[in-house]
């Protein structure tokens, strides 16, 4: 496998490491097994606790001594961002009942009964985008083609924000979380789509729609609260990284793993009823958001036979809890029918994806219309030649050409 990776001068060593290989650990990972819980290296220069396996990660994400607060000095940032535009000011920042207030601002959108309305517009998207592809005929990367748009669509449809602005965001969240870009690059993509934002949150206070960020200023407004726009756009910055980038990723890795797997694929494509354990063994399996859960211990906190100090920045890293044998048996291999949902693809405790069931919602969707109307889909170049996001906050490819019998 390719990497696009363009370093910004920070040693080999620091994390995240690169996977090599989409579907196995980091070389790297190897040093856990006889030190689960060891202080690694950020390119920013801060030492962190890596937390690694299943057991320790659930420990800590349920333990209240850590926090997710993006105020503590030496939080797990990859780059230096402006202190202005942390997230700090969302609920993904906050501990306790702070939290928990403003996450019930957002979750009302993202509850499955209002997610499964949205089913017949996300299932025209993909058709839309379907249509597409085969319009374009084969040799079409369907990254761009397919995997970037929908999720786009939905999140744009469910912030309120035009759609005709997608672009904007796809090439700055690109930026931000693709691990190819320098800091300097990072922090100007910030600052490009909080001005966005800001402008946004403004429009929505005088000209509220039925979507997420006008419904946010009514409950401030009703509760008689004051509020920020700073808090309105971190959380919407939030909810477009996390409703997009992500599902964008899985969608592009994901289909690769099956194509690269064709036995499992001929099981979902013989078993259409296969698709929601098929779902979660590929966020399993592929853990896109390995290093995407910091936090900062509150004390003194032992785990895997470490103690982390308190005040000390830690990561929990997903993929060695997801591919953990004391929990999933023959945990590198793709079974698509194990269906288990100890997996932690969502993250786990109080800050579990608040969009998990939308993220699955539009997997299900995507893969089975996908291998319905196109069946002889099939990589239009070696997926060894793919280049993946090395180093990237969120994994994933840079792109999936795909061709298919006409």
């Amino acid at each position: 496998m390719t990497t696009h990776a363009e370093h910004t001068g920070e040693a080999e060593e620091t994390f995240p490491y690169e996977r090599k290989c989409p579907f196995s650990a980091p070389e790297q990972y190897a040093q856990f097994a006889e030190e689960p819980v060891k202080q690694v290296p950020l390119p920013t220069g801060l030492k962190i606790w890596a937390v690694t396996g299943h057991e320790n990660m659930r420990q800590l994400l349920t333990d209240p001594r850590t926090s997710a607060s993006r105020k503590e000095e030496n939080f797990p940032f990859y780059f230096n961002a402006p202190p202005e535009f942390r997230t700090e000011t969302s609920f993904i920042g906050y501990d306790g009942g702070e939290h928990a207030k403003t996450r019930r601002k957002a979750a009302v959108t993202f509850t499955n009964r209002r997610v499964q309305r949205l089913r017949p517009q996300i299932e025209q998207l993909v058709d839309d985008a379907i249509d597409a592809m085969l319009e374009a005929g084969p040799g079409v990367d369907m990254h761009f083609a397919l995997s970037l748009p929908v999720p786009m669509a939905v999140i744009c449809l469910l912030l309120g924000i035009p759609y005709e602005d997608h672009e904007f965001f796809q090439e700055n969240g690109t930026t931000l979380l693709g691990g190819t870009a320098t800091m300097e690059e990072r922090q100007a993509a910030l600052v490009d789509v909080n001005t966005y934002l800001f402008g946004l949150v403004a429009k929505k206070e005088q000209e509220p729609g039925d979507d997420l960020l006008s419904r946010a200023i009514e409950e401030y407004r009703e509760a008689g609260e004051a509020y920020e726009a700073r808090d309105l756009v971190n959380l919407c910055r939030l909810l477009m990284n996390g409703g997009h980038e992500t599902t964008a990723s899985m969608i592009s890795l994901g289909t690769a793993a099956l194509l690269e797997h064709p036995e499992q694929l001929a099981q979902l494509k013989a078993n259409p009823e296969l698709i929601n354990p098929a779902v979660e063994e590929l966020v399993r399996y592929l853990t896109i958001g390995d290093a995407a859960v910091p936090r900062v211990a509150l004390d003194d906190i032992e785990v895997g036979g470490a103690t982390i100090p308190k005040g000390d920045g830690i990561l929990c890293l997903g993929l060695t809890a997801n591919r953990d044998a004391a929990v999933f048996e023959n945990p590198d291999e793709l079974i698509l029918s194990r269906g288990n949902r100890k997996h932690f693809g969502f993250g786990h405790g109080v800050h579990h994806c608040i969009g998990a069931d939308l993220a699955r919602l539009e997997l299900q969707l995507v893969w089975g219309r996908l291998f319905e109307r196109i069946p002889t889909l099939r990589l239009a170049k070696p997926f060894e030649e793919i280049p993946s996001k090395e180093r990237a906050i969120i994994y994933g490819l840079w792109g999936l050409p795909v061709a298919w019998d006409v």
